[in-house]
């Protein structure tokens, strides 16, 4: 499994935005599908956003249209660019990638990194 660290979180007003990022070391992300995840207190992990490795974007409807995900293979970075926050997106984010794009919906991966927490205040 490809080893990601995530960063960017943080505590910001409702309406405020964030960048996160999902780096990986060691392994080039170019030919993996990225998933962002989010787990919010009293909830199941979801996923929020996913990066195809042949360019395909997709959004959970929760976040379609305020949140951007995107990748710079330069940097071997994931971004997820989060505009018009709301207190709802409050929750940590974790990033993983997996070879195939439905292996990242299914979100069955065998660890996860420390994530990144965002905290959204109304």
């Amino acid at each position: 499994q490809v080893q990601l660290v995530e960063s960017g979180g943080g505590l910001v007003k409702a309406g405020g935005t964030l960048r996160l990022s999902c780096s990986a070391s060691g392994t080039k992300l170019s030919s993996y599908s990225v998933g962002w995840f989010r787990l919010a207190p009293g909830k199941q992990r979801e996923l929020v956003a996913i990066d195809g490795a042949r360019g395909a974007r997709q959004y959970d409807d929760s976040v379609k249209g305020r949140f951007t995900i995107s990748r710079d293979s330069t940097k071997n970075t994931v971004y997820l660019q989060m505009n018009g926050l709301k207190p709802e997106d409050t929750a940590v984010y974790y990033c993983n990638a997996a070879a195939s794009w439905s292996a990242v919906v299914a979100g069955r991966f065998d660890s996860w990194g420390q994530g990144t927490r965002v905290t959204v205040s109304s």
